[in-house]
């Protein structure tokens, strides 16, 4: 009970954005026929009924195991578009009431008449009065929102790319010019619903046929059985140097309400289990040697680390120990704040850094060389390839999703490295 009077405040804040958006709805249907607005009104006011019935039936009613991770996931994205769309809303239609604050504030020392427009005034026949422009700018705003978010997952959450990117090593050694290393970051296999896209996924990068492959954190979202239905599919990664891969944050089980502290510590066996059943070669806070020929460079790998309140597992002192014989020196590290926290400041000598993490969140626009993503403002390096002096580090902007089951404008990514000589 001790919940009830944040969820009644919720439910008054979210009944308070709906009835502020609705006098747009009402302003805009003012000349159609009475039947029309009905029939408008009735669909505007069911969304959020029927939104706040399945809310508090799948909260507080059904048991919570009685839904897959899928179907809650969807719920909640059904729940949170509109509200998000109106959001947006709100913020256009708060423009037209300063206005007419203004205008009413002047009209109230002037002693004039104000021209302000009232929602129930009728338009002007020479002009569309300001009012009823943004009221139309704000419900298109909205609905263009919802049909964006909605394409994203239907379009965006497996639409593929290959990202390629040639990286200048200096010390290179001549039998590992040219070797094409595959990486993929965050697959948060948890909130995957079509797996048959994900196996289509698989096949991309297999056909590249990289020489060694790298993934760098998030096989799930919180719990390790979340993976059990792909191990099949990504098992299939094979690589001639090998398959390597590192902890992610998501992977401890942090972020999930355990019944003791012995059932997270077996998740966490059960997730790196995992990832030896599939083939992966896991590092925590250690090294391998990559052999080619009769020449070598150094894969260092550690656990989680990361900057802004992420959990700090890793060690790379316990990773670098023992790695001067290596002329090139490569780092599996999931979160790119680590890079600059201690790559760049303390190792100089590893060279090339992978990464992953910020998914680019999902949202963002890329045109060329041009990049935007709302991730920049918390993250100095969050998608592609960052180069300070001699070191380098490549952010992957993510095989998978998690919350928001789709992505806008920064789409899956699947990256071939290839190393070539300073």
């Amino acid at each position: 009970m001790n919940r009830l009077p944040a969820i009644l405040i919720t439910i008054g804040i979210l009944f308070l954005l709906d009835l502020y958006v609705f006098q747009a709805v009402r302003v805009l249907t003012r000349d159609i026929s009475s039947e029309a607005r009905r029939l408008i009104n009735g669909i505007y006011w069911a969304i959020p009924i029927v939104s706040m019935v399945v809310w508090i039936v799948t909260q507080f009613i059904i048991p919570p195991d009685s839904l897959s991770r899928v179907t809650r996931q969807f719920i909640w994205t059904g729940l949170l578009i509109p509200y998000f769309a109106k959001f947006f809303a709100l913020f256009i239609l708060l423009i037209d009431d300063v206005v007419r604050f203004g205008k009413w504030v002047t009209s109230f020392f002037t002693g004039t008449p104000s021209t302000a427009q009232t929602p129930t005034s009728a338009p002007s026949s020479d002009a569309i009065p300001r009012s009823e422009f943004l009221m139309k700018t704000a419900l298109a705003v909205a609905g263009t929102t919802v049909a964006g978010f909605t394409y994203g997952i239907i379009s965006g959450a497996h639409d593929y790319r290959i990202r390629r990117v040639r990286i200048p090593v200096k010390n290179l050694p001549k039998a590992f010019e040219g070797i094409k290393i595959g990486q993929l970051s965050d697959i948060h296999s948890g909130s995957f619903f079509n797996k048959t896209a994900v196996k289509g996924g698989v096949e991309m990068l297999l056909a590249e046929k990289p020489d060694v492959f790298f993934f760098t954190g998030d096989l799930v979202n919180n719990t390790a059985d979340e993976v059990k239905d792909y191990i099949d599919i990504f098992k299939k990664i094979k690589a001639p140097l090998g398959t390597f891969s590192v902890l992610g944050n998501h992977d401890y089980g942090d972020y999930y309400q355990w019944p003791s502290v012995e059932a997270k510590r077996k998740n966490l066996q059960d997730l790196k289990e995992a990832h030896r059943l599939l083939g992966w070669d896991l590092l925590l806070d250690e090294h391998r040697t990559l052999k080619v020929e009769n020449e070598k460079i150094g894969l260092l790998g550690i656990q989680n680390w990361g900057m802004g309140g992420f959990a700090k597992y890793g060690h790379l002192e316990n990773a670098y120990d023992k790695t001067d014989e290596f002329p090139v020196k490569l780092l599996l590290s999931h979160d790119p704040s680590h890079w600059n926290a201690q790559v760049t400041e303390k190792y100089k000598d590893i060279d090339v850094s992978f990464a992953g993490h910020t998914h680019g969140m999902q949202f963002g626009v890329e045109i060329g060389s041009f990049q935007w993503s709302p991730v920049q403002y918390r993250y100095k390096q969050w998608g592609g390839l960052y180069t300070e002096g001699d070191q380098h580090l490549y952010v992957n902007r993510g095989f998978g999703y998690i919350g928001y089951p789709g992505r806008i404008g920064i789409l899956p990514e699947i990256t071939i490295v290839e190393l070539v000589k300073a």
